[in-house]
């Protein structure tokens, strides 16, 4: 599945929020920390690790050794990259349509910084698929790399995955209600997203990978919290 990249209009509505008033500065300053430790992450592992994965030259042992060590198409690391890149796409679509959904400025900061995060960490999971010379897709069921079953229904592929229906509802929103709607899906989203990384940080064998997952889980589970405490100021509850 291609990412869908931040747009020029992502750009643009990040530069319109630095003129709009601040209207919760506390809530802002939080923002800033997922792209940044996406750039960090891209950094201090990901150009490591598509180094690492390029072919040496051909006949040498050194090259031998970096095919033989690429993980098999049916193994927990490509499984994860392709489940992770996936799931991560939907949370980037969903970003994109509540930052046209709202003018509040928290919720459009955070949208921008799901949107940004999660497709540079996509972009790296299929960077290591194509560094191990495997396919982006698989006939794999998914998240059958952790033996999970789950009946994909309505366009959720996965646990956390929303569906169709509460897509075109989302759509459908605007202003307090899409604010409200959105977070609740997120954090079921990402509570999902984390119990599938941290699965991989248990049965995963790549540590460049590993250490990418270990990120999502603890980034995922502070995102949690603070989407948590934006929907009880806005009178609401995550869902059930």
């Amino acid at each position: 599945m291609t990412a869908a990249p931040a747009d020029e209009g992502s750009e643009q509505e990040h530069e319109e929020h630095g003129a709009e008033q601040p209207v919760a500065r506390r809530g802002r300053r939080a923002f800033w920390w997922p792209a940044a430790l996406a750039a960090v992450v891209a950094l201090g592992l990901g150009v490591p690790a598509l180094v690492s994965g390029s072919t040496p030259a051909s006949g040498s042992s050194a090259g031998t050794a970096t095919a033989s060590a690429a993980p098999a198409t049916g193994s927990a690391d490509a499984g994860f990259a392709r489940d992770m890149a996936t799931h991560h796409q939907q949370a980037i679509d969903m970003s994109f349509i509540v930052r046209d959904r709202t003018q509040d400025e928290a919720v459009r900061g955070l949208a921008f910084d799901v949107i940004n995060t999660q497709a540079n960490q996509r972009g790296m999971l299929m960077g290591f698929l194509d560094q191990w010379g495997l396919s982006q897709n698989s006939t794999a069921k998914p998240m059958a790399w952790m033996n999970h079953t789950y009946e994909a229904h309505d366009g959720s592929l996965m646990p956390g995955m929303a569906t169709n229906t509460e897509l075109d509802r989302l759509r459908s929103l605007s202003g307090r209600d899409a604010e409200v709607y959105y977070l609740q899906l997120m954090i079921k989203h990402h509570q999902a997203g984390a119990e599938m990384a941290q699965a991989y940080v248990d049965a995963g064998t790549n540590a460049p990978e590993k250490r990418l997952a270990q990120g999502m889980v603890d980034a995922q589970h502070a995102e949690i919290q603070l989407m948590t405490d934006m929907l009880h100021e806005r009178g609401a509850q995550p869902a059930p």
